[in-house]
């Protein structure tokens, strides 16, 4: 069993999904949430090559500190 489907089966609020969010086809247990070991792959190419991305808005005071020179690395 691939490490993130135990992910998904630790999440018991999440509605079963039915269909591939990839090409549609039924979901198979073993690579859930998707049908196949191709749909799980083209996802993770699709996160990895930055086709999705989490939309994130910066904090305003962060931009205040950036503007000061605060951010230091350490």
């Amino acid at each position: 069993m691939p490490a993130f489907t135990a992910i998904f089966q630790s999440m018991p609020d999440a509605p079963p999904r039915t269909a591939c969010p990839i090409c549609g086809k039924a979901v198979v247990a073993e690579f859930r949430p998707f049908c196949s070991r191709r749909c799980t792959d083209i996802d993770l190419n699709r996160w990895l090559s930055g086709v999705y991305a989490v939309p994130v808005t910066e904090d305003e005071e962060e931009d205040e500190r950036r503007e000061e020179g605060g951010d230091a690395v350490n």
